[in-house]
């Protein structure tokens, strides 16, 4: 009997801690969401809160200094796709979207390989290549506003050879679809807006391969030229193929720039004529803050919202998948 009585007093000893441990683990969960809440409630409001309140002003007839939110439905929408401007904004967006991940992707792989084979003045290099994300879009903007302005820089020296200037004044589409009231092609003065992004982004596409080529192991490298494979053959079959998390990366993060492109554009050349380098966000802020046309800027930063969350949402649901498994 009294050993029962020793095991019940020991028991009742020992679970005492037990309760108080979990008490702590309560208070420390209540500590973390007390310094969580905060930033989720100021995320709430200016961020999702914002969004639904432009969501709101999009459908609304607010196209003038005074508010008036009666409902006007698809009104604003309806008119921005029959707009000219809208439709070369699209386009531009387009083209702008494609030749530009495609050089950063390019020049970044390409660089990141080159500065892999351990050269001399790697490090030199590597700085030279990084100072343009050091820069803002406006300063870039600038700095290629002069150097491919008509009357100095790049095309001062090609007016020396005879050459033509082509740079971000010309108006010219090639090749010229029409498709209604809208040409289709490239606007060859979006080549000039092109370069300039490339020449800051390119950076941080190539610090993102430089991360991955230093994390293959050479073991895999090795294994492959014992078999006989070529170094051409190395890179095609099993670098590349390795490094296709990076690209996805590198495309959704330039994809989510060049969607929601401003202050280069409007740095650099504006709309242009004829809307060439016309782009949404540069139509918005004239369309909301110079127009006072607020529920048709709202419909265009909806559409760029829903052009950018295309390109985001499946990202982040594979990545969540993939981290879940």
């Amino acid at each position: 009997m009294s050993n029962l009585s020793t095991n019940t007093n020991a028991t009742s000893k020992t679970s005492t801690p037990i309760k108080e441990k979990s008490k702590f683990r309560i208070s420390d969960k209540m500590v973390a969401v007390a310094f969580v809440l905060p930033s989720i409630i100021l995320i709430s409001i200016f961020v999702y809160g914002f969004i639904g309140w432009t969501g709101y002003v999009s459908v609304s007839n607010w196209n003038q200094i005074v508010p008036d939110f009666s409902f006007a439905g698809f009104a604003n929408y309806a008119y921005l796709f029959n707009d000219f401007r809208f439709q070369a904004d699209m386009r531009n967006t387009l083209f702008f979207t494609a030749f530009f991940i495609g050089a950063v992707i390019v020049m970044g792989q390409g660089l990141a390989i080159l500065l892999d084979q351990q050269l001399k003045g790697e490090s030199l290099f590597r700085n030279i290549f990084f100072f343009p994300m050091a820069l803002s879009f406006v300063v870039t903007g600038v700095v290629w506003q002069w150097l491919l302005n008509p009357s100095t820089g790049v095309n001062l020296f090609l007016e020396r050879f005879g050459m033509e200037s082509m740079w971000y004044t010309n108006t010219t589409i090639f090749p010229a679809i029409a498709i209604g009231k809208i040409e289709f092609g490239l606007p060859l003065a979006m080549i000039a807006v092109v370069i300039a992004a490339v020449w800051q982004m390119t950076g941080f596409s190539l610090a993102m391969y430089i991360a991955g080529l230093r994390g293959i192991s050479d073991d895999v490298r090795e294994a492959a030229r014992m078999d006989g494979a070529t170094e051409g053959q190395i890179y095609r079959k099993i670098i590349f193929p390795l490094l296709r998390p990076i690209t996805v990366s590198v495309i959704i993060i330039m994809a989510h720039i060049s969607l929601k492109i401003f202050d280069l554009i409007y740095s650099m050349t504006g709309p242009g004529a004829n809307f060439v380098t016309d782009v949404p966000g540069v139509y918005m802020f004239e369309t909301t803050f110079r127009g006072n046309f607020y529920a048709n800027g709202a419909a265009i930063a909806i559409v760029m919202l829903v052009s950018v969350a295309i390109f985001i949402v499946p990202y982040l649901i594979t990545s969540r998948r993939g981290v879940g498994s």
